[in-house]
């Protein structure tokens, strides 16, 4: 995703980031003569979003006279390729945007982040009981916390009401894996495509894949695959995951030529009433307005929300959830004031003000209350009830490994690889990283 500045019309203090003076600006707000700086990196670029930032800055300044709080933009793409440079340079920031995975767990074994284990940990684990558990826990690696949890997003599926109810599908009655395959066929012979599905950019297709795995192999067996343990990826219940989507491939349950699709026309095809579900993001709906065919999209009381079915006999949870998991990672020797200041950031109050802003679907523990849309509402109550928050799994295993899972997962649902041809693929990238 490219993302570009919008820093310069939030009005304040600019000033140039010097490492990267071309492609940064640095917001301060306000104590340039406060006795500690907080240098603080992001990729945020819509203003509202950073003037809600900048007022919770202020709030904390004003109780923190001898703190300086600087806000400092980089572009996304920009922001990735810069970060390993930056970490080792003179203009290092004290905390910065993660998207956690196997890159927040690469940066933490080259000693450029601060172990906020022991902070957690203090006071009788007060901050560890301020986020949800499960948010904590994909922020860490070896038993050590790397990132203050930030945001999280959950993938779960969305439907057309009026469709459903033309074919006689009751969304409350898809509980498991089979009800939802009957539903699909249910869905066809009414005459209506089932699944809006984005197959040209492959990752989008990758989240059936990951859910099964999920849902058939629970926590154990991914975690085991993912540390090279056991079978890895060779695991049985892996390999039943492919058959589950190979099966499911069968079925034809996404719209004619699917395979080329990109994400933004598959929500266009469920925007435009083409189709009967999509898989997708917490912020669907608003998604599918932006690529309808009219702008406008199905209204938002048109839309219905499910989470993704248990497999029957499966070693995973209903309350096992995939989706995103940001966070603020703190530099080696970021101050103390740092680390307060991004635990203030991360307060159950603050986090429940960005929440009612529409910026977040929040991780403070008890701060999802505050979350105004319906939709949005319905995911973050799932999550606070989640027992696993696996993030992506082309983010967790890394660029390459993550590739081969997106192309794999395309190729079983297609028909063109076995599934034990999926899983070994997997393997070898695993093994080669």
């Amino acid at each position: 995703m490219t993302h570009k500045h919008a820093g310069a019309s939030l009005g304040g203090r600019l000033r140039s980031f010097a490492a990267t003076a071309t492609i940064a600006m640095t917001l301060g707000c306000g104590n340039a003569s406060a006795a500690t700086v907080v240098k603080w990196l992001h990729v945020e670029l819509d203003p509202k979003s950073v003037a809600v930032w900048e007022e919770i800055a202020k709030d904390y300044e004003a109780k923190h006279p001898d703190v300086d709080v600087q806000l400092q933009f980089l572009e996304n793409e920009a922001f990735k390729a810069k970060l390993p440079t930056l970490l080792q340079s003179n203009d290092v920031p004290d905390f910065f945007y993660s998207w956690g995975g196997g890159v927040l767990e690469e940066q933490s074994k080259t000693g450029a982040l601060k172990d906020l284990t022991s902070v957690f940990d203090a006071d009788g684990g007060k901050l560890r009981q301020a986020y949800n558990s499960s948010a904590i826990d994909s922020l860490s690696f070896d038993g050590k916390v790397w990132a203050f949890p930030y945001r999280v997003s959950l993938v779960s599926f969305f439907y057309n009401k009026a469709l459903f109810a033309k074919a006689n599908v009751k969304a409350e009655d898809i509980k498991s894996w089979d009800d939802f395959q009957n539903a699909v066929k249910k869905i066809k012979q009414a005459g209506i495509v089932p699944i809006a599905g984005g197959g040209g950019e492959k990752w989008p297709i990758h989240f059936y894949y990951s859910y099964l795995i999920m849902r058939d192999g629970g926590q154990a067996v991914f975690d085991a695959a993912r540390k090279g343990e056991g079978k890895g990826f060779m695991d049985p219940a892996i390999i039943k995951a492919g058959e589950q989507l190979a099966a499911f491939g069968k079925l034809e349950p996404f719209q004619a030529g699917y395979l080329g699709a990109t994400w933004p026309q598959a929500l266009g095809v469920f925007g435009d009433g083409k189709a009967a579900m999509i898989l997708g993001f917490d912020n669907t709906e608003a998604n599918q307005r932006k690529n309808a065919g009219d702008g406008k999209g199905l209204s938002a009381d048109n839309i219905g929300r499910f989470a993704f079915p248990v497999v029957e006999g499966g070693a995973g949870k209903a309350t096992d959830t995939l989706g995103g998991i940001n966070g603020w990672a703190l530099t080696k020797n970021a101050s103390k004031e740092a680390v307060d200041f991004a635990a203030f950031l991360t307060s159950k109050e603050n986090e429940q003000k960005m929440a009612a802003a529409g910026m977040i679907l929040p991780v403070a523990t008890g701060a999802d209350s505050a979350v105004k849309d319906p939709l949005l509402a319905d995911s973050a109550k799932q999550l606070s009830t989640s027992t696993w928050h696996q993030n992506f799994f082309d983010q967790t295993l890394g660029a390459a490994v993550g590739r081969v899972v997106n192309d794999v997962s395309v190729e079983i649902v297609s028909g063109q690889m076995t599934p034990e041809e999926g899983a070994q693929q997997i393997q070898d990238a695993f093994e080669l990283r």
